[in-house]
C-alpha cells in the first residue's frame, strides 16, 4: 500500500533541503502508516523524523513544554550543548551515530524529568542555525500552537523569541560556496501546528527562509488503499470490501474522514452489538450518533404515499407536491447529484419555491420534513431578511478566531450538527446579502461546509429548500378583462423573474445553475375551494386542543360551507391562505374562547356545536 498523505510528505523532504525553517500545520492530530511497517499507523512526528533521516539529517531534536527535549540520547544532547561553547574543539561537532532511533521509545526528556524552559532551549536552535556543524540538525518544536499568544496580543517574551527565531534564519549561512554544500540540507527549524493561525504571522509572512505546508486530510484515493488494506479489521454481516460497488459507496461515506477516524470506525464495528451490522449503519452511529439514517426508513411503499400526505397540509399546489416527489423519489434512488459527480457528497435534494405570499411555500417545506423525519421541527427555518449585511455569513458560520463569539460557531452549521437529518429552508433568499450566497455556492457544491471553528460540516443528509417572492409583484393571475391566465404561462413567468434576477441583479448565474431545473413555482390561491380546504386544515388544531383540554368529542358546524364562507368573505385573496388563520382567529377562536371561559357545565364527551342566523359571521355554541 502506498504510503498516506505523500504530497506534504514529499514537499517537507524537497522544503527541508533548502529552506531554514517549515511550519507543518493542518491535520497534525491524524495517523500515518508507519515507514517501518505498514500494518502500523503512528503520529506526525514520526513521519516527520523519518522523513528528516531520509533527508540526510543526523540529528532530529523534538522539544515541546511537557517533555522537554526528546528523540536524542542525553549523552549526544549535552555533546550538542557543549558545542555551543567556545574552544571546545572540533569533537564535540562530529556527527554522532544514535542508530534509526524509533521516536516512541524516546519518550522521556533528555533533561531528566524536568523539562527544560523554552528560553534554555531556543538559544541552541539559534546557535547550530546560524552556525555550520559537520553533522546536520533538524530542531521540531512539537505543539506549537501553545507556544504563543494571538498575533493582536503578542507578550515581550513573544516578541523576543520570535525576534531570535528569526535572526537566526536570517543570519544563517547561504550554503552556497559550491556543489557539494548546495547539495546537502543545512540545520533546520520544523513547528507542527494545528493551525496557521497559531503562529505569529510577522514569523513567516514575506520571509523566503520559511516555508508553510498544509497537512490535508487523506484523499479518496489514499482513504481508498487504507480500507482496501485493512479490509479484515471491519466486522460487517454485508461485508463491501468483495463488491466493488459497494465498496466504492463505502469509500465515497467515509468523506471527511481521517485516518484515525477509519481506525476508530473499524474499531467501532467490532465493539458494536447491532445486529445485523451495515457499513452505512456503523457510518452514522460514528458520524451522527445514530444507528440508521431516516433516509433509510423509506420504502417504496411510503413513498407512494408522499402526494397524498403533502396534499393534507398544502392544498391548491399540486405541481409543487409532484416536483417534491421527483426530488425524493431520485434521492431514494441514490442518483441526486451524479449528473455533476459520482463522488461528491451532494444534499439529497434543492429546491426553489417561487409564488406570491401565502401560497404554501413554507407549509410545505414543513410537511416534507415531517414526512421524511417523522418530525416539524426537523425543518431548520432561515428567514434570509435577517442576513442582509455583509459580515451576515459570520452568524451563519460563525466567526473567525480572535473575534467575538468564535467559540459558539454559526447558526447555520451547529443546527447542521444538531440534526444531520434536516430540511433547510432559506426564507426569502433574495433578502439575504451577496456575500451569504457564496456559502450557499459551496454548498449545493461540495456538500459541505467549514465554520469558523475549522469544522467541516457535512450536507449531504439535508434537502434544502429556498424560498422567494421574486416576480409576486409583477406577474399577474389574470389579464385586463380579468379572464383567469393559464397556469403554465404563469409558471413560465415566475422561472423567468427567477433567472433575470439572478443573472442581472445579483449576479450570480452560477448559484442558478446549481439549483438547475429545480425551480417550482407556485399557484395563486385564488379558487375558493382551496380557500376553504386551507380553513379546514387550520380548524383541526382547535378541534383536537378542545379534545385535549376539555375532553369535547367532536366541533360540528351546523353549514360548514355557510360557515366557512362568512369567515372568509372579507379575506383578501391576494395574500393567498395567509390571511386565513388570521380571519378564523378572529371570526371563530375568538367567540369560542369567550364561550368555554363563561361556561360552567360539564364538557366531557360533548360535542360542541356551531350555528349562525344569517350570512354574517356570528356564531353560537352549545354543547349537547
Amino acid at each position: 500500500m502506498a504510503s498516506l498523505q505523500q504530497t506534504w510528505v514529499e514537499a517537507l523532504s524537497r522544503e527541508s533541503g533548502i529552506r531554514r525553517a517549515i511550519i507543518l500545520h493542518g491535520e497534525i492530530l491524524d495517523v500515518y502508516q508507519s515507514p517501518r511497517n505498514n500494518h502500523s499507523y503512528v503520529p506526525i512526528q514520526s513521519i516527520v523524523c523519518s522523513t528528516l533521516r531520509t533527508r540526510g539529517f543526523d540529528d532530529i531534536i523534538l522539544w515541546d513544554s511537557f517533555q522537554g527535549v526528546r528523540n536524542v540520547k542525553p549523552a549526544r544532547w549535552e555533546d550538542i550543548q557543549r558545542g555551543m561553547l567556545p574552544n571546545t574543539g572540533n569533537n564535540s561537532q562530529q556527527a554522532y551515530d544514535m542508530g534509526d532511533i524509533d521516536l516512541q521509545d524516546t519518550q522521556q526528556s533528555a533533561q531528566g524529568s524536568t523539562p527544560p524552559n523554552i528560553d534554555d532551549f531556543l538559544p541552541v536552535v539559534h546557535y547550530y542555525l546560524t552556525h555550520k556543524s559537520q553533522s546536520k540538525i533538524a530542531f521540531i518544536l512539537d505543539w506549537s500552537q501553545y507556544m504563543f499568544t494571538t498575533n493582536s496580543s503578542l507578550s515581550e517574551e513573544d516578541r523576543r523569541r520570535l525576534l531570535m527565531l528569526s535572526k537566526s534564519m536570517n543570519n544563517a549561512p547561504l550554503a552556497f560556496k559550491d556543489k557539494e554544500e548546495m547539495s546537502a540540507p543545512s540545520n533546520l527549524l520544523v513547528l507542527i501546528t494545528t493551525s496557521l493561525g497559531n503562529i505569529p504571522s510577522i514569523f513567516y509572512q514575506g520571509n523566503p527562509c520559511v516555508k508553510d505546508i498544509a497537512v490535508t486530510g487523506p484523499s479518496r484515493s489514499e482513504r481508498e488503499a487504507f480500507l482496501d488494506h485493512e479490509s479484515s479489521k471491519w466486522n460487517f454481516t454485508d461485508n463491501p470490501m468483495y463488491v466493488k460497488s459497494k465498496f466504492e459507496d463505502f469509500v465515497d461515506a467515509t468523506e471527511g474522514f481521517s485516518t484515525r477516524d477509519l481506525i476508530q470506525v473499524a474499531r467501532l464495528s467490532q465493539q458494536t452489538d447491532m445486529s445485523p451490522i451495515t457499513p452505512e449503519k456503523i457510518i452514522n452511529l460514528y458520524r451522527y450518533g445514530e444507528q440508521k439514517s431516516p433516509w433509510e426508513d423509506l420504502s417504496k411503499e411510503k413513498l407512494r404515499t408522499i402526494s397524498e400526505k403533502l396534499k393534507e397540509r398544502v392544498k391548491g399546489q399540486d405541481f409543487a407536491i409532484d416536483k417534491v416527489k421527483q426530488i425524493i423519489i431520485q434521492a431514494f434512488t441514490g442518483l441526486s447529484g451524479v449528473q455533476h459527480s459520482k463522488r461528491q457528497r451532494m444534499p439529497k435534494g434543492t429546491l426553489f419555491f417561487v409564488g406570491p405570499t401565502g401560497v404554501g411555500k413554507t407549509e410545505l417545506a414543513k410537511s416534507l420534513a415531517e414526512f421524511l423525519f417523522g418530525d416539524e421541527e426537523s425543518c431548520i427555518r432561515f428567514d434570509m431578511s435577517e442576513f442582509n449585511h455583509e459580515h451576515s455569513d459570520q452568524r451563519l458560520v460563525g466567526a473567525p478566531p480572535g473575534y467575538v463569539g468564535y467559540e459558539e460557531g454559526g447558526q447555520l452549521t451547529n443546527a447542521v450538527k444538531k440534526r444531520p437529518f434536516s430540511v433547510l429552508l432559506f426564507d426569502e433568499i433574495e433578502k439575504a446579502h451577496q456575500k451569504i450566497l457564496d456559502k450557499f455556492l459551496q454548498i449545493l457544491e461540495d456538500g459541505r461546509l467549514t465554520d469558523g471553528k475549522g469544522d467541516t460540516v457535512s450536507f449531504a443528509e439535508t434537502v434544502i429548500i429556498f424560498t422567494s417572492n421574486i416576480g409576486a409583484a409583477e406577474v399577474q393571475y389574470e389579464d385586463a378583462d380579468r379572464n383567469l391566465i393559464d397556469e403554465d404561462d404563469i409558471r413560465r413567468e415566475f422561472i423567468n423573474k427567477v433567472q433575470q434576477h439572478f443573472t442581472n441583479e445579483l449576479k450570480r448565474p452560477e448559484l442558478l445553475n446549481r439549483i438547475g431545473h429545480n425551480i417550482v413555482p407556485f399557484n395563486f390561491i385564488i379558487n375558493d375551494d382551496f380557500l376553504f380546504a386551507i380553513a379546514k386544515s387550520k380548524i383541526k388544531p382547535v378541534q383536537e386542543k378542545l379534545k385535549e383540554k376539555y375532553e369535547i368529542k367532536d366541533l360540528v358546524f351546523v353549514d360548514e360551507r355557510k360557515a366557512l364562507s362568512s369567515i372568509l368573505s372579507s379575506h383578501n385573496k391576494s395574500m393567498g391562505g395567509r390571511g386565513v388563520q388570521s380571519e378564523l382567529g378572529q371570526k371563530l377562536t375568538v367567540p369560542l374562547s369567550m364561550f368555554l371561559f363563561y361556561y360552567d357545565g360539564d364538557t366531557k364527551g360533548k360535542r360542541l356545536i356551531i350555528s349562525q342566523e344569517g350570512d354574517k359571521p356570528e356564531f353560537t355554541f352549545h354543547l349537547e
